[in-house]
């Protein structure tokens, strides 16, 4: 019998690009990619969830399991009609404003429903539609996106991030790039498709290596991904699936998307000082000096704007400041005057129960928008109503994918509570945890260590709190710890395996940027450059926020550590 002969991709596997033998770390990394390239897309994962809890929902309910608890049942109150919304009948599903109802304490047994009993097939038949209607994640994106879509189809964001990688002094380069990698997550496209090409570029420009440009960039923009200096969309989609869930044990209790505000500002600003020392002090001196023969023949030069181009971006820049100037003025009119229509009209508060607040994430999209229709307009990018119309289309249509993803999340979620899957797990697993008498601080690091092996597998930071909220926010709740101390935990574990993971959509792109200055970079290249930053970035972050939760420094206005 003859011999196969290995094929040349084998032959290559097996060897690096020196031709020597592919190290015992190479060919784990390429055991990630491989592991990477099977796993399902996130529908798919979703389908397959909503189908496990279906029949796991009927195996609970054939065992009779069940778990007794203490449950805060609210006390009667009168009701009155609601006729909010145009309805046809009045409906009665809130007490009279400003009526609290007294909670009591009251013994309850949890008993698990099937979704595939008469009852339950009639709940996912008739709910179908209510369940998506009902989800607020649809509506907070479709809002929040109005504005930062315009901004960014405009060139408002890429022209930002030009301007400041420009005007940043030499020797702060690296951390203007990565702070404002993260910043530009509010617009992600826009971080990893204009900021990482201008992070190579600009490293060359001072005779670094561009490659450490490209891995500064795409650490602010990917491995803090989810803390910034501003309110951004995923904050309010957070913020929507945690009231959803945080209902099922504490109906009073609800957040708003300034809930770690302070936590995520101070996270971002420490997380650009480690990636900074991580970029100057490991990556750096392991690439050395770079040389233009390392970059292919062939590869595309480096754009660069005519002065002509450059004139209308500094026009636009101008223009919009003006814009963002009278739209800031504007909304201190509506708040800061006394009896002004976005304070909470009983106590005359701004920040807590009040419409500003309420209307925050809308508030910030309308100052994007300002902000993009003056670019436009300076800049000569959107011209006309149609072209600013178009802009907001061309953005929704981007959504569609997603949009379905959050229709498969809200009947996820749905027959998640309806089975009551979540209170048995949440009570068991409290009642578990209560009995082996482990912190809470041991418990949230744990839930970061988690929430950063499963970001392996699924990046989303959307989709992995949507599987994670309804089990973990009930969880900690019943052990005493804050939704918003949850949340401050998950962005630690979110962002730090997000630069090494096979399956971030935009690695293939960042790969094609690091071929153009060195013509053997593979994906290897691009993991084994970022593995240091998810290292250090996330044992460090653990460190942060630790001391954080020790000092009991709130995690965003209104928003303490521990429950009160």
């Amino acid at each position: 019998m003859s011999a196969v002969a290995p094929s040349p991709e084998s032959a290559a596997d097996e060897q690096g690009s020196d031709g020597g033998q592919r190290g015992g770390m190479q060919r784990f990394l390429d055991g990630i990619e491989r592991l990477g390239n099977k796993v399902p897309h996130p529908a798919l994962i979703f389908l397959g969830l909503i189908v496990g809890v279906i029949v796991l929902s009927h195996v609970l309910y054939l065992t009779g399991a069940s778990v007794t608890t203490d449950v805060a049942e609210p006390g009667s109150v009168p009701a009155v009609p609601d006729y909010e919304g145009g309805t046809a009948l009045p409906g009665y599903p809130h007490p009279p404003t400003g009526v609290v109802p007294d909670y009591q304490i009251e013994r309850e047994t949890i008993t698990a429903n099937s979704l595939l009993t008469g009852d339950g097939i009639r709940f996912i038949f008739t709910t179908a539609v209510q369940n998506f209607n009902d989800f607020g994640v649809v509506a907070v994106i479709l809002v929040a996106m109005i504005g930062v879509g315009v901004a960014e189809e405009a060139g408002l964001i890429a022209a930002l991030i030009r301007k400041m990688v420009k005007v940043a002094p030499r020797g702060a380069i690296t951390f203007i790039i990565v702070l404002l990698g993260g910043i530009s997550s509010v617009a992600s496209d826009a971080g990893y498709l204009v900021l990482i090409p201008l992070g190579a570029a600009a490293f060359v420009s001072v005779g670094r290596h561009p490659l450490a440009g490209i891995a500064a960039a795409y650490a602010g923009v990917s491995a803090a991904f989810f803390v910034n200096v501003l309110i951004t969309p995923a904050d309010g989609i957070i913020t929507e699936v945690t009231n959803e869930t945080i209902a099922l044990v504490a109906p009073d209790v609800e957040l708003n998307v300034t809930h770690n505000f302070f936590f995520s500002t101070a996270s971002l600003l420490f997380c650009a000082l480690v990636m900074t020392w991580v970029t100057e002090r490991l990556l750096e001196p392991r690439l050395g000096r770079w040389s233009r023969s390392e970059a292919p023949t062939d590869a595309p030069a480096d754009t660069i704007p005519t002065d002509e181009e450059m004139a209308l971006e500094s026009k636009g820049l101008r223009m919009s400041l003006i814009w963002i100037v009278v739209a800031v003025a504007v909304v201190t009119l509506l708040t800061a005057l006394p009896s002004a229509p976005l304070r909470n009209p009983d106590t005359g508060e701004i920040f807590g129960s009040s419409p500003f607040m309420s209307s925050l994430l809308f508030i910030i999209s309308m100052l994007f928008l300002a902000a993009g229709l003056g670019y436009g307009r300076g800049a000569k990018t959107l011209t006309g109503s149609t072209n600013v119309i178009n802009a907001v289309v061309k953005t929704f249509n981007g959504l569609g994918g997603l949009i379905f993803l959050m229709l498969l999340i809200a009947q996820f979620i749905a027959y998640f509570n309806y089975s009551n899957i979540s209170k048995l797990a949440a009570t068991g697993l409290a009642d578990l945890l209560e009995s082996a008498n482990i912190g809470a601080l041991a418990l949230l690091i744990g839930f970061i260590l988690l929430v950063a092996v499963i970001d392996l597998i699924m990046p989303g930071v959307i989709p992995k709190w949507a599987i994670l909220a309804p089990i973990f926010i009930p969880l900690f709740y019943r052990l005493g710890i804050a939704p918003q101390t949850v949340i401050a935990a998950y962005r630690v574990g979110d962002g730090p395996m997000n630069v090494i993971t096979p399956l971030m959509v935009y690695l293939p792109f960042i790969v094609l940027v690091c071929q153009r200055y060195q013509r053997r970079a593979g994906l290897g290249t691009v993991v084994s450059m970022m593995i240091p930053y998810t290292a250090i970035v996330l044992v460090t972050w653990i460190l942060f926020f630790v001391l954080w939760y020790v000092i009991g420094i709130p995690w965003g206005p209104s928003a303490p550590v521990h429950l009160n």
